[in-house]
């Protein structure tokens, strides 16, 4: 698993669009030696930029035939630089945020925080010290706590920087904060549960059809939406209440719909046959061409 890799740097507005941008031209972009100069970061800042191009999985790490690490844009990197490159949706954040909390790496602290981690209120000590005992359970090495309380650090900056005025140094917003899942008063943190709109119903519908690939299914159970890391109740803080709302509008759908059986005990979701990539981007082209 990995541990502090985003240089005690939240993902930043544009931050993506400049990577994307410079990685169309230059697959080597992010080992060259005045590339800081370019996309007008500092050294450490475009290290932590190269950890959210891969943990958001907008970009992929490669060796290529000559033994060098190269970086391509993944189709959904090219979904995303082509419809929304700047994050001004909020399916956009979402589907961010899915892809960095779906999986154990490269974003650990990530995925611990929302699929493993229980508490909805919790003390920022209780929560590093959680994170710790967890981390030492996981690990056959040992893992520096400095590292770990670095990761939790940066994991609520992600999505509460600019939520206060009273930090200077914190004013600028990640093109995460919007879908509102953590709050932050007083050092104590809140898993909040965003609207349907927050999280914007295709991201909601992309992660289904993600989930479909990844676990080679055609059908869900509601419970297992819910409950299962990876999907709704853990990466978005969804109770059951909000997944069938969603359900029932993705069921309603005119293209592309799910087909939701509800019975007593076994209400079950059947997927399109469609692939999340191409979802996305039939919905992204709609999506643009409504508001030209």
């Amino acid at each position: 698993m990995a541990y502090g890799q985003h240089q005690s740097f939240y993902l930043r507005d544009r931050w993506l669009s400049k990577a994307l941008r410079y990685l169309l031209e230059d697959k080597r972009f992010f080992y060259n030696k005045d590339s800081f100069e370019k996309v007008g970061l500092g050294k450490n800042m475009l290290q932590s930029l190269r950890f959210w191009v891969i943990a958001t999985r907008v970009v992929e790490e490669k060796v290529d035939k000559d033994q060098k690490r190269v970086h391509y844009i993944t189709p959904l990197g090219e979904v995303i630089y082509k419809f929304d490159r700047f994050v001004r949706f909020n399916e956009t954040a979402s589907i961010l945020h899915y892809e960095m909390t779906k999986e154990k790496e490269p974003a650990t602290a990530w995925y611990w925080f929302f699929n493993i981690f229980p508490q909805q209120v919790v003390s920022k000590d209780e929560l590093l010290q959680s994170f710790v005992y967890w981390v030492n359970e996981q690990e056959t090495r040992e893992v520096s706590i400095k590292s770990l309380k670095r990761d939790i650090e940066c994991l609520l900056k992600l999505y509460t920087a600019g939520h206060s005025t009273f930090d200077p140094e914190e004013v600028i917003h990640s093109p995460i904060h919007k879908i509102g899942l953590i709050e932050e008063n007083n050092n104590i943190i809140y898993k909040k549960v965003p609207g349907i709109d927050d999280i914007g119903i295709t991201a909601l519908m992309y992660s289904l059809l993600d989930y479909k690939v990844r676990k080679g299914i055609d059908t869900v159970s509601v419970d297992e939406i819910a409950n299962e890391k990876g999907l709704w109740g853990k990466i978005f803080n969804m109770d059951r209440s909000s997944v069938v709302n969603a359900l029932e509008l993705l069921a309603n759908r005119s293209v592309y719909p799910i087909s939701f059986t509800r019975t007593n005990n076994l209400d079950t979701v059947k997927l399109p046959d469609i692939s999340p990539i191409e979802y996305l981007q039939f919905k992204y082209a709609r999506k643009v061409e409504s508001l030209v």
